[in-house]
């Protein structure tokens, strides 16, 4: 149920307290029931992931988590990210919100403090209202939930928004550290006989941002706001929440895109400029209002009734447009409380637009790649060979594997994103904007030197991690980490020194 609370009465097992911060790639002991000598599950100590029962509480980190959906609601992310990067809940006295999120996502509740220089990273730098050792059912439900694979393989069946946007806040990475709740633990299952479970089960989410079916094939295979796309509607359904529907105590899984759904037939997105608030906050009225004057027996999508899906008895609490949920989300940035919608684009217009893409590339290519003219765009694409940008042409690389040295001059822009490069990757006196991460982009890891000199677009380059040197000069009007600092193994030089 991405995005929604589960708060369906838990398993004896996940009630229980699992003591004690869990290794890494490892259940904690006593998670197999009834093994006999010898077996993999017995004993004490560290377990093996394929020994984790329903209930059972496991420590992962973000990166190797498999997504059950291939599309985000973007701007919830970047709600998320509005927040996580303000400072203004330590202004008013409080903590960042993130803290708060990853406390709950944690089974903590909320958090308790989060000094000066606090990271999510770091968790001896925050604490948290319910300490590790007393998490009780009712926190224990607020955690986000993975079902167990072959081989071990952790597939991630709720919580995607959440933990994209941990991954790509302030601190986050794919090391990040986060608990998660086992539901299920298909691990003994052959992969075409898991995602028939799984499907079967509804604990996978198979449509494209435009609703239409696709095959378990074009699931991403990693978190990070690159490797999914963009469904309006998903954002659309959470702006609603508390104005047209409720999350209900027995939600089912991808709730919100089931109403995503019912809202393509009742209401046109790329109707209403979804940069900007008045229309923006127009939209959502429209649709909740739709949501709650639907009858409760309403078939809504795949046999769900508007009941069933949370439909709210009356519009906004019954409160008029100036009071209530509605209110709270059209605040302006400049209220001291600014509403939800109003960080989710202060956020997104810091997003940079790629170029239209005049030819892409998808799936395996081998041999040498020239960029000559108009912008070449790979996407989700495994390049075998070296990738040279002649004057004049564009690179955009979104989710990709280059496989071999990746050289620009005087191109006229290049975006690389949530992707990995085997290098040396040098860009040099490009005209336009240079982006290698950054906000909407997933980090990338290079393998090799970076060389960015004398670009002239501005370059962005934040949290990517590269394996080499990194050299930086006389790039214009300067370089820009957004305030997440890149991971570098070599020497930094020039204008990198502090990136």
């Amino acid at each position: 149920m991405n995005g929604s609370r589960a708060r369906a009465r838990l398993p004896r097992r996940g009630a229980l307290l699992l003591a004690g911060v869990l290794a890494a790639g490892t259940v904690v002991a006593g998670a197999g029931t009834g093994a006999a000598a010898g077996d993999p599950c017995a004993g004490s100590g560290p377990l093996p992931r394929t020994c984790a029962q329903p209930g059972d509480l496991i420590d992962v980190t973000l990166g190797e988590l498999h997504p059950t959906q291939a599309v985000l609601g973007f701007d919830q992310v970047f709600y998320k990210l509005g927040r996580y990067g303000s400072d203004r809940d330590e202004a008013a006295g409080g903590v960042n919100k993130r803290f708060d999120d990853w406390c709950e996502t944690n089974g903590q509740e909320e958090a308790a403090s989060a000094g000066p220089g606090a990271r999510l990273d770091d968790p001896s730098s925050f604490s948290c209202t319910v300490p590790v050792g007393q998490e009780t059912p009712k926190t224990i439900a607020e955690m986000k939930t993975a079902v167990v694979g072959p081989g071990g393989k952790l597939y991630l069946t709720d919580g995607h928004h959440s933990l994209t946007s941990f991954l790509e806040g302030p601190d986050g990475s794919t090391d990040l550290h986060i608990r998660l709740r086992v539901t299920d633990n298909f691990s003994s299952l052959s992969s075409p006989a898991f995602w028939q479970r799984m499907t079967a089960e509804k604990k996978v989410w198979l449509r494209d941002e435009n609703n239409r079916p696709l095959g378990v094939d074009r699931l991403p295979d990693r978190l990070g706001i690159t490797h999914f796309r963009d469904d309006p509607y998903r954002s659309l359904v959470y702006f609603t929440r508390g104005i047209g529907y409720e999350v209900p105590d027995s939600a089912t899984e991808f709730l919100e895109f089931s109403w995503g759904s019912w809202l393509r037939g009742e209401h046109d997105t790329s109707a209403h400029d979804l940069t900007a608030p008045g229309p923006y906050l127009d939209l959502v009225k429209r649709a909740s209002k739709s949501m709650a004057a639907l009858d409760a027996e309403a078939v809504v999508d795949d046999g769900r009734t508007a009941a069933q899906l949370g439909r709210i008895d009356e519009w906004n609490g019954g409160k008029k447009e100036t009071g209530g949920e509605f209110a709270k989300l059209g605040r302006p940035l400049s209220h001291r409380k600014p509403g939800k919608l109003a960080h989710s684009l202060d956020h997104k217009a810091r997003v940079l637009p790629s170029p239209a893409c005049t030819t892409t590339v998808t799936g395996s290519r081998n041999g040498p790649l020239t960029v000559t003219s108009g912008v070449t765009c790979l996407d989700r694409a495994t390049q075998r060979g070296p990738v040279v940008v002649r004057p004049g042409a564009a690179l955009v690389v979104t989710g990709s594997t280059l496989d071999g040295p990746l050289r620009a001059d005087r191109a006229a822009a290049v975006h690389l994103c949530g992707s990995q490069v085997t290098g040396p990757l040098s860009v040099s006196r490009t005209t336009g904007p240079v982006r290698v991460g950054g906000p909407g982009c997933t980090a990338n890891t290079v393998t090799g030197p970076v060389v960015l000199t004398g670009n002239t677009g501005g370059v962005l380059l934040a949290a990517n991690t590269v394996t080499g040197p990194l050299v930086c000069s006389a790039n214009r009007p300067g370089m820009d980490d957004t305030g997440r600092t890149n991971v570098v193994s070599g020497p930094r030089t020039g204008q990198c020194t502090a990136l």
